[in-house]
């Protein structure tokens, strides 16, 4: 089981820019696809991005396109999302998710959660 880490979230002012990190908290052997979701206030969990084992493939709500970017790191099982131009309503606790089979958009479909990074937008 592997146990995944986020960081970067905090509050940031309406059109300012992010960086989340994910990476898992000890050595692993298997590559996995990740990807980031993001769960609001009193909404259910959505999907926000996904890159594939080799980072060829990427996927981005077609809500966020533009303003959001997935990769890879240099580390195994790293991966980062860029978000730009930030608006209050991408306030949520933002979830990185991985999975040694799947790639794609579905929850059900990731095997491996971290606990959550807040991102707050506000003046």
């Amino acid at each position: 089981q592997v146990q995944l880490v986020e960081s970067g979230g905090g509050l940031v002012q309406p059109g300012g820019s992010l960086r989340l990190s994910c990476a898992p908290s000890g050595p692993t052997d298997t590559t996995y696809a990740m990807a980031w979701f993001r769960q609001a206030p009193g909404k259910e969990r959505e999907f926000v991005a996904a890159i594939s084992w080799n980072g060829a493939g990427t996927i981005e709500a077609p809500s966020l396109q533009g303003r959001i970017a997935i990769s890879r790191g240099d580390a195994k099982n790293t991966v980062y999302l860029e978000m730009n131009h930030l608006k209050p309503e991408d306030t949520a606790v933002y979830y990185c998710a991985a999975d040694s089979t799947y790639y794609g958009t579905i929850i059900s479909g990731f095997s491996h959660w971290g606990q959550g990074t807040q991102v707050t937008v506000s003046q």
